[in-house]
């Protein structure tokens, strides 16, 4: 007789959840809630899973989080809609070019003209001068 089996890791998206204002970078953003697990398959069926973890990934600055286990359930069976802050821990801190790590926008300003602006810049749009950090 003859069976063709394997053991791999997979990865199934639960869904979107908020909008929330992100903890990290201030800016609002939707938690991507996914689940990882391993998997035996019997001739590429899927017969057992085990060693579910639950994730929780924000869309604005790509911080990822791990997610209480009966929380991800209750998502998963779709009892819940909503997210709690005390039901993840941070796993990766994200970040974008603009935001620093204390969840402020940082400001670049003009030292001739003295304009400021969040955006990233490196020359000031009113006077063409280089900006500097504020």
């Amino acid at each position: 007789m003859f069976f063709i089996f394997g053991v791999n890791s997979d990865q199934k998206e639960i869904g979107s959840f908020g909008p929330v204002i992100c903890g990290i970078c201030g800016s609002y953003g939707r938690y991507r809630v996914y689940v990882t697990y391993m998997c035996l398959s019997l001739f590429f069926i899927p017969v057992l899973k085990w060693g579910r973890k639950y994730y929780a990934e924000t869309t604005c600055c790509r911080s990822l989080y791990e997610l209480d286990s009966q929380a991800g359930r209750r998502l998963q069976r779709g009892e819940q809609t909503e997210i709690r802050p005390e039901e993840l821990t941070l796993i990766r801190r994200g970040g974008s070019s603009g935001w620093g790590w204390a969840g402020q926008k940082r400001l670049r300003y003009c030292p001739a003209c003295g304009y400021e602006t969040e955006e990233d810049f490196e020359f000031c749009p009113k006077c063409g001068r280089r900006l500097e950090e504020r």
